[in-house]
């Protein structure tokens, strides 16, 4: 069974001077959340950018994959707290997206650190935002847990 989410954006104006904004559809969970050129090329200034939005679809998607991983092994988490951090850049002409850092931090009982360095690897390749995201060069990780 396939499963579908939707969004809307709508912008108006040039690049620079214009603005957008964007709607969740399906959830309806954030509408008419702001988005200009300063918020992706300069400073937030408290609206959005679609890099923050991919870096909290990355962070949520692979914890996810992370804890039905470590659940599947018998090693359920207590939690887990995943930061990413998406570089857009000015590379080969253009702008485009360099890099994802993921970092993890995990609190799982029954597991060493290098058990829960491969789950978390392993999470890294196969959660589907990290397969949709294939085409970035590189896409980093770093996964410690708690003592």
């Amino acid at each position: 069974m396939a499963i579908e989410r939707s969004a809307r954006a709508t912008w108006t104006g040039d690049l620079k001077s214009g603005q957008g904004e964007f709607d969740l559809e399906s959830s309806h969970a954030v509408e008419h959340e702001q988005v200009t050129f300063s918020s992706r090329f300069e400073q937030p200034g408290g609206k959005t950018s679609p890099e923050e939005l991919i870096a909290a679809a990355h962070a949520t998607c692979f914890s996810m994959a992370l804890s039905n991983g470590l659940a599947q092994a018998g090693h359920a988490p207590t939690k887990l707290e995943t930061d990413a951090q998406v570089t857009l850049d000015n590379a080969d002409g253009g702008f485009s997206i360099t890099a994802i850092h993921l970092s993890v931090h995990g609190e799982v009982d029954g597991l060493d650190e290098a058990g829960f360095k491969q789950a978390a690897e392993e999470a890294k390749q196969n959660c589907p935002v990290s397969k949709a995201l294939a085409a970035v060069p590189e896409i980093t990780l770093d996964a410690s847990l708690a003592s």
